[in-house]
């Protein structure tokens, strides 16, 4: 082993030791410019099924629409209150093998030949209906938030290696929180709607304890 990946696992595992769903935040400190963009790379990097990115992150930074949200996400009040950075990730809800979306996605965005896309369409449909994600409406959004999940892990560790802090959250109303947002044309018609919600910033005061999970043995089995 190099010094220089000893190096970057212990500052991978120090990241993951620091972070921690943080429920206070200072308010007077706010995260660079440069330092969200990093974040947010690290989202819009993140792999994800099909390579269909069915996301999309909103950064509240408005006042007047962080209030109107803490009617809406009840969980998530204190964060919108002090929080540096506030992002709400959309799943896209229409993701079929056969949507407009994801024909622009392989044509477009990873540039495959016209053919290509045909061939792989039908491997695509194949695996929407063995997985059971064409059922209904609520089975291709679900498919689509749980993308979201691997991009918002990916913005969290970011966000621990800077040493900055972040609380992914939950508690919110799903239908009233898409109704404002549709009320606000965040969703673009309809196309998105919320999957999850993540506050970013710097803790007002060090956790109580240290980090408690389960040991090793306990969550990992090698057969």
């Amino acid at each position: 082993m190099t010094n220089q990946t000893s190096t970057i696992k212990e500052r991978v595992m120090e990241a993951y030791q620091f972070r921690h769903a943080t429920k206070m935040y200072d308010p007077n400190k706010k995260i660079s410019d440069n330092d969200f963009k990093f974040i947010l790379e690290a989202g819009r990097l993140s792999p994800s099924s099909l390579g269909s990115e069915p996301w999309k992150f909103l950064i509240v930074q408005s006042p007047e629409l962080r209030n109107k949200l803490m009617e809406v996400a009840p969980g998530a009040v204190e964060k919108l209150k002090s929080a540096s950075h506030f992002v709400i990730l959309l799943a896209r809800k229409n993701v079929r093998y056969d949507s407009d979306y994801l024909f622009s996605q392989m044509k477009d965005v990873q540039q495959m030949p016209e053919t290509v896309v045909t061939e792989v369409s039908g491997h695509y449909k194949r695996f929407q209906e063995q997985k059971q994600i064409l059922d209904n409406e609520r089975t291709l959004f679900d498919w689509a938030s749980k993308q979201t999940y691997i991009a918002l892990g990916n913005m969290l560790t970011a966000a621990a290696l800077l040493g900055i802090d972040s609380t992914p959250m939950e508690g919110f109303n799903q239908e009233k929180l898409d109704a404002l947002l549709e009320e606000e044309g965040l969703l673009e018609n309809g196309q998105f709607g919320a999957s999850v919600l993540a506050a970013f910033g710097y803790r007002k005061e060090d956790p109580k304890r240290g980090k408690t999970r389960r040991n090793i043995e306990e969550v990992a089995q090698w057969v």
